[in-house]
């Protein structure tokens, strides 16, 4: 990927030491678009980003983890242009196009002296080989690192995508439910990328659930320099960039997932047969953030009653008798009755693999939908538990 750079070092903001600071760079001011957390107790870096992305246009983001600033005052809002700002001048950029990103403890003061200290080692070894070590750099309780690349092409021009993510715990459906950082080497405008990242927000980070809560700090962040040869001039190009685009956010999404706190099990719900695409929608929502729904996977135990009265309490319109549910390819229920012991007992063996898929069929309707989502275990309390003290 064309004229990026990244890096990730440890500066001392996390609490157990490793990699807590890191650094997206652009060679050229990138056309830029981004969706944040719906939750009104917002981080400063979030409020900084809505301000400053008003133009469309971002060279460079610092990202720390171990810190939220948030809940910081009037001095967080300073901390956050501050970094921005001292950011800037060591990469010799305006500083507006220059924006901050955090995770992590929230109360807590920004420890501006180790930021200061990090940044001169930070963007002097930077280099576009480094997104492993941003990566690595942004996660707090995550065990993996989320990284995709896809490579496409326009008009026989090839561009590349690089999109890095974390997220763990506090996901919920409610853009966006983590931090995500992509960038392109596309020509693209700033409307089009946001258009872009909507649409393909839509179906990834908004269809993911690990624990029904949504973080003050959510970001997802696209930026695309133009610095490859392809560019965006018909709507059927754009149609290319947004298939690739969409791939590179679903993978991420499901990585998030995956690697949901203390998660053992990914199950995805496909409600089919819905009356509206919103019956749709709130049926799969409903059971993919149930809690009894959650630690039934943790006991690997088919317990279809409890994803049936999730679909009833949802909001959607249902019809008990005209319902199917499959759990893998079993047939456990039919026309809203259970198909008995042996289907049952196929489904939990279905249950004790790592990845599977639950299957709704409303016979109401043509309407589908689906949301991504994992198991609730002992592992989520004990790491949330201890997660500040």
């Amino acid at each position: 990927m064309k004229g990026f750079k990244f890096n990730g070092i440890q500066a001392g903001i996390k609490k157990h030491g490793g990699k807590d600071l890191g650094i997206i760079f652009s060679e050229k001011p990138a056309s830029a678009a981004a969706v944040f957390t719906k939750n009104r107790v917002a981080a400063a870096p979030v409020l900084l980003g809505k301000d400053r992305l008003r133009h469309g246009i971002c060279q460079a983001v610092l990202v720390n983890s171990g810190n939220a600033n948030c809940c910081t005052g009037q001095q967080g809002l300073r901390d956050a242009v501050d970094s921005a700002k001292q950011a800037a001048g060591h990469l010799h950029i305006p500083e507006e196009f220059t924006l901050v990103s955090s995770t992590g403890v929230i109360g807590s003061p920004m420890p501006m002296d180790r930021i200061e200290s990090a940044l001169p080692d930070l963007v002097d070894t930077m280099n576009p080989d480094k997104v492993r070590d941003f990566a690595e750099s942004i996660l707090t309780t995550d065990k993996q690192v989320k990284i995709e690349k896809r490579e496409g092409e326009i008009a026989g021009k090839p561009f590349s995508i690089t999109g890095i993510a974390k997220g763990s715990g506090m996901i919920k459906p409610d853009m966006a439910t983590m931090l995500a950082f992509v960038c392109t080497d596309l020509n693209i405008s700033s409307d089009s990328l946001d258009t872009v990242l909507k649409k393909s927000c839509i179906r990834s980070f908004n269809r993911i659930s690990v624990d029904g809560d949504t973080s003050t700090n959510d970001t997802a962040l696209c930026l695309a320099n133009g610095m490859s040869d392809a560019v965006i001039e018909t709507d059927g190009d754009l149609i290319v960039f947004q298939t690739v685009f969409d791939d590179v956010l679903f993978e991420l999404a499901k990585k998030i997932v995956r690697d949901g706190e203390g998660a053992a099990k990914l199950a995805r719900i496909t409600v089919r047969g819905a009356e509206t695409p919103d019956d749709a929608y709130r049926v799969a929502e409903t059971v993919a953030t149930s809690n009894l729904v959650k630690t039934a996977l943790t006991g690997e135990d088919p317990n279809w009653g409890r994803i049936l009265a999730a679909a009833g309490r949802s909001g959607g319109r249902v019809v008990p008798g005209k319902i199917d549910l499959e759990i893998g390819q079993v047939l456990l229920l039919e026309k809203g009755e259970w198909t008995g012991k042996t289907a049952e007992n196929e489904a939990a063996s279905v249950m004790r693999t790592s990845e599977f898929e639950i299957t709704l069929d409303l016979h109401l309707g043509e309407c589908e939908d689906f949301f991504l989502f994992c198991d609730l275990t002992r592992e989520y309390v004990d790491i949330n538990a201890d997660y500040r003290t």
